[in-house]
């Protein structure tokens, strides 16, 4: 509807105008008066032409240099315009239309310096490139998206302008061109100054990362090369005149459940929620390389849970899902976590992901550290938005001997977290 006002509009200028000479010189008469208005004549027939010309079939293409990228990293991209007539065109003006997710900017870790003032990384993303084609049948123009923020981002459509040199004649179309980058969350380096690991017989807490798990015995066994000297049972050996070595009980993977606050309110910090999405990956990837199976439960919109299980096709669905998710719902999280106790027991260990405290969370984390056999928190917020309210639960939850981690942009800032659980 647009376009055919427009149509209509240049059509009626054109037609004026050249009704306007010609009645000048039918009536004034002489040399002066024709010769204007045939001078004027082939702009008159270019016009005719250029009203028109249908750009509408032109083919448009876009080229990305990735699809796929890290949230922070940048891609070039390329606009490629091609057209069967050579109809000569003064200028031509192409516009990238951005869709409403990537009007923000990741920069990394440096984004953590803004925790407190998260509306200055938003952006009015613009790309709008002029071209002069005249009668060129194809023509390209490059661009570049730096600092892609997380998420999947649809670009749809890219606008072109043009018109006659004069400005009597302007045309517009937006051609519909689907492209999608995927910008995966930053798996950031933590350092976890303690690991939690078990036995069939209990459990023990370990402060060393890599230490073998050699201290409970299940019974002796001839001497094979590779071997330590230490695991020799020397009452063994002297016993059946050959060297025998202790054999240890097989470790047990510890099963840890992160359970993520996905669920909008009034003070939600995005930097915050970005923040525990990228701690969320970081510490699946800690527990995976130290051999504890680890679940996600994301409450927020809608509830996810993704087993404790290892297998790439489970670590690749986790990945994916914290690539695209947003904070939403209309419930409190305390609310919808006391809902999925069932799946919360399902962790010997489990770890709270939040960026906001309340009361009813806080007894709920209560009550799940007398079901588990640990609980911990990370509590992500900006160092001057922490309230009174939130100081003295987070003081209750450390009496209830619950180990809570605060990070603030202190923290996230640094290449490496320093984290403790318990």
């Amino acid at each position: 509807m647009k376009g055919s006002f427009r149509t209509i509009a240049n059509a009626s200028v054109v037609i004026i105008l050249f009704a306007v000479l010609f009645s000048y010189a039918m009536f004034q008469g002489g040399f002066v008066s024709w010769f204007l208005f045939f001078s004027f004549l082939p702009i008159f027939i270019y016009l005719l032409g250029f009203l028109f010309y249908p750009i509408k079939k032109w083919k448009v293409t876009r080229d990305l240099s990735r699809h796929i990228v890290q949230a922070g990293d940048g891609i070039t991209a390329a606009i490629r315009i091609e057209r069967h007539l050579p109809f000569p065109l003064y200028y031509c003006i192409i516009e990238e239309v951005f869709p409403h997710s990537l009007m923000k900017l990741d920069s990394r870790i440096d984004k953590y310096h803004y925790m407190d003032q998260p509306y200055k990384l938003n952006v009015a993303r613009q790309i709008k490139k002029l071209s002069f084609p005249l009668f060129r049948r194809d023509f390209q123009l490059s661009y570049s998206i730096q600092q892609i923020p997380r998420g999947e981002h649809q670009l749809q459509q890219i606008r072109v302008k043009t018109g006659d040199i004069f400005g009597f004649v302007k045309k517009e179309h937006v051609f519909e061109i689907q492209d999608e980058i995927i910008a995966h969350p930053a798996n950031r380096s933590l350092h976890l100054t303690e690991r939690i690991s078990s036995f069939e017989q209990g459990s023990v807490t370990s402060n060393a990362l890599n230490l073998a798990n050699t201290n409970v015995a299940a019974g002796v066994r001839e001497y094979v090369p590779g071997d330590r000297f230490s695991w020799i049972d020397w009452k063994q050996t002297a016993r059946k005149n050959t060297v025998m070595t202790k054999e240890f009980e097989q470790e047990k993977s510890t099963d840890i459940l992160l359970i993520l606050d996905s669920c909008q309110h009034d003070k939600l910090n995005p930097l915050a929620f970005e923040a525990a999405v990228e701690v969320s990956l970081s510490l699946l990837e800690v527990f995976r390389k130290q051999d504890n199976q680890a679940g996600l439960l994301s409450i927020g919109d809608e509830t996810v849970y993704f087993p404790i299980e290892e297998n790439k096709e489970n670590r690749w669905k986790v990945n994916q899902f914290l690539t695209r998710v947003q904070p939403g719902g209309d419930r409190p999280f305390s609310i919808k976590l006391k809902e999925e106790k069932n799946k919360v027991e399902a962790g010997d260990i489990v770890i709270f992901i939040v960026s906001h405290l309340d009361d009813f969370l806080k007894r709920t984390i209560l009550q799940v550290h007398q079901r588990s056999k640990r609980a911990a928190v990370f509590f992500i917020c900006s160092q001057a938005k922490i309230t009174k309210e939130e100081q003295r639960l987070i003081q209750q939850i450390k009496t209830a001997s619950i180990g809570i981690q605060i990070l603030t942009e202190q923290q996230l800032v640094k290449d490496t977290i320093e984290v403790t659980i318990g």
